[in-house]
């Protein structure tokens, strides 16, 4: 198996064993800094963003093991986001606002245009799963970047991003990870709901 041979040349160390599946202490702690970073997120804490920022840092370290490159590389969004996020939310949270019909396609098109630009050069480089991998990052760069801006349809993009990461890692038999974004595509349903009330009841009272 791919992860054997993985396994063989990292140093990460084997913190328990889930179903047969070894999961690291880099892998354990990384995915319990993610999820506190997203359910601080939901709530529109601007603590959120120490957090997304350590995660980011975990989590890129974790992902260059398995040549996801991609993915690592999204860790250095995730971090230059959490710096940004904490300097533009105010110290009272996110104050959640909407995007016109035009961006929302401007921002779809973007993605897929540039996926098929990316892509091939990160297969060249021998990036696994190049192509799913691209659509991914560029998903997910958009739906940080749409958090940053406190825009709720940033919980709409996660949700679709959080479903094919949970294929893509699923596929590269990182079971610890995979399930921990299954958890993520609930949590994002959660922040859409309410991101969105928010949004609502700040035009109810104006």
């Amino acid at each position: 198996m791919r992860i054997e041979n993985v396994r063989g040349r990292t140093m990460m160390t084997t913190f328990f064993t889930l179903w047969g599946y070894e999961v690291s202490y880099l892998e354990f702690v990384a995915s319990i800094v993610s999820f506190i970073g997203v359910g601080l997120g939901i709530t529109g804490k601007r603590i959120t963003w120490p957090w997304y920022g350590l995660s980011g840092a975990l989590y890129g370290i974790f992902f260059l093991q398995y040549d996801l490159y991609a993915s690592a590389a999204l860790q250095l969004v995730f971090i230059t986001a959490a710096i940004f996020g904490w300097f533009g939310w105010s110290a009272s949270g996110a104050k959640p606002s909407r995007l016109t019909n035009l961006h929302r396609v401007a921002i779809v098109g973007t993605i897929l245009l540039l996926s098929l630009v990316i892509a091939p050069l990160l297969a060249d480089i021998g990036a696994a799963a190049a192509y799913p991998d691209t659509l991914l990052l560029l998903g997910s760069m958009a739906a940080q970047v749409l958090m940053v801006l406190q825009k709720y349809e940033t919980w709409v993009l996660w949700f679709l991003v959080n479903i094919g990461y949970v294929a893509l890692y699923a596929t590269q038999d990182l079971l610890f990870t995979t399930v921990l974004y299954v958890v993520f595509t609930v949590m994002a349903v959660v922040g859409w709901k309410a991101w969105y009330e928010s949004h609502r009841s700040a035009l109810r009272s104006h």
